[in-house]
């Protein structure tokens, strides 16, 4: 498995890859509902500033698992960076997770990056596993952030400091 940082060539891989996982109980995107393009996100991956990042795992060029970390243009919020991680669910707790992180944890220490933040629902355990495990704190709690299957869902505001 390869860990790398996304290239515009690979945005019609990626927006599949984003939609494969969007079609699960554990992420904020309900399944087709993102209506992000291969052309929207060859452009966004070709326009990204040197505060973001897009790592992407791959296996026999497919693409696996992606992270987004999106940084603030904002002065006095440059130090962070806020992630959305998505794994191809037969892929699911074979490390891609932890590759993407451990990826993640040498870009931001090479930006100066201090604070890595995030949410995730409070229901989703293998992933609020996975997060503490990389170090990642609890900082709050979303009460009904979320509505979905016919009822309100919480998420956990989660960060982690370099």
């Amino acid at each position: 498995m390869i860990v790398r940082k996304a290239v515009p060539e690979d945005a019609f891989q990626l927006a599949e890859l984003m939609k494969h996982v969007e079609d699960s109980d554990l992420m904020l995107f309900e399944p087709g509902e993102r209506k992000t393009t291969a052309e929207q996100l060859e452009k966004r991956l070709g326009a990204m500033g040197a505060d973001s990042v897009v790592l992407i795992t791959e296996e026999q060029a497919e693409l696996t698992g992606y992270l987004f970390a999106i940084g603030d243009s904002v002065k006095r919020k440059r130090h962070s960076v806020y992630i959305a991680v998505g794994i191809r669910q037969s892929e699911r707790g074979k490390g891609r997770g932890t590759e993407l992180f451990q990826a993640l944890d040498q870009w931001a220490a090479a930006k100066g990056i201090r604070r890595i933040e995030l949410t995730v629902l409070e229901h989703n355990k293998p992933a609020i596993g996975l997060y503490k495990k990389l170090g990642f704190e609890i900082e709050g709690l979303k009460r009904d952030s979320v509505w979905m299957e016919e009822r309100y869902a919480n998420e956990y505001y989660m960060a982690k400091l370099l």
